[in-house]
């Protein structure tokens, strides 16, 4: 991989873009970028660092790796417009609803392919990136992909049929925490902690207590026992909890989503 581009430059593709420049992964002048609203791509490559373009078939001809980040709805004009450019191409997608087997109705068999699906997450380098094991990338590419992303936070690599249920989990999830945060957060107002110190508190709180968990390897019972002396405070929140359903209301969510 020697030049990268972008196909669209949302929230999600700049925070790509700026992981992989400002770790060193690839230089300024190898990241290109076009998108529709060029005023608005030239502003955000003063800010992030890469090269923007005028014209879509531009970017495809300076760059031999090409990430698809722009809206699903939009991909097939895309790939009606450059289909015959991409030949011979690496293709990464971070389009919702678009895997591997989706594209192979539209790329040429010389244009390789990976689906990867991030979260919001991403942009502050503490993401999951979920990687659709179907693939056609080279391995070398397939360990250059790997490693940009790495940058966002944990490449985790799963079959076709997990990628549902996958996305449901680390795209959906973060929602849900936030609704946690917010909930929290009222609580600790409730009792006169002023709101944003009430939501720095639970949102350090979190991020600490996930660290915890994936530093560790230890059982979340287990460290929710450790937290949970005798006859004390904790335990009983979490008896309240319990009996509010919590672990089912988590269940039910996921199940909502999956049923859509």
């Amino acid at each position: 991989m020697k030049t990268l581009g972008f196909i669209g430059m949302g929230n999600m593709a700049g925070a790509i873009a700026a992981g992989i420049i400002q770790k060193g992964l690839m230089k300024k002048d190898e990241v290109f970028a076009y998108a529709p609203h060029y005023d608005k791509l030239v502003k955000n490559a003063e800010k992030i660092g890469f090269t923007a373009c005028k014209e879509l078939k531009e970017l495809v001809a300076k760059t031999d790796t090409l990430i698809m980040a722009c809206k699903p709805y939009q991909i097939e004009d895309v790939l009606s417009e450059i289909k015959e450019d991409l030949k011979g191409k690496a293709l990464i997608s971070i389009a919702a609803g678009w895997n591997y087997d989706k594209y192979q109705a539209y790329l040429d068999e010389s244009t390789r392919f990976q689906f990867i699906m991030p979260n919001t997450p991403s942009m502050v380098g503490e993401g999951v990136l979920l990687f659709e094991e179907k693939n056609s990338l080279l391995d070398e590419e397939h360990e250059e992909v790997k490693n940009l992303f790495e940058a966002l936070g944990i490449v985790i690599e799963l079959p076709v049929h997990l990628m549902g249920i996958g996305g449901a989990l680390t795209g959906c999830g973060p929602a849900f925490i936030d609704l946690i945060i917010e909930a929290l957060g009222d609580a600790g107002v409730k009792y006169g902690v002023p709101r944003k110190q009430a939501y720095e508190m639970v949102s350090q709180m979190i991020l600490g207590s996930a660290k915890l968990q994936l530093e560790t390897g230890e059982h979340p019972g287990v460290l929710k026992d450790n937290v949970c002396s005798p006859a004390g405070t904790t335990i009983c929140g979490v008896d309240a909890l319990e009996h509010a359903g919590v672990r089912a209301a988590f269940i039910d969510a996921i199940d909502a989503v999956m049923n859509k």
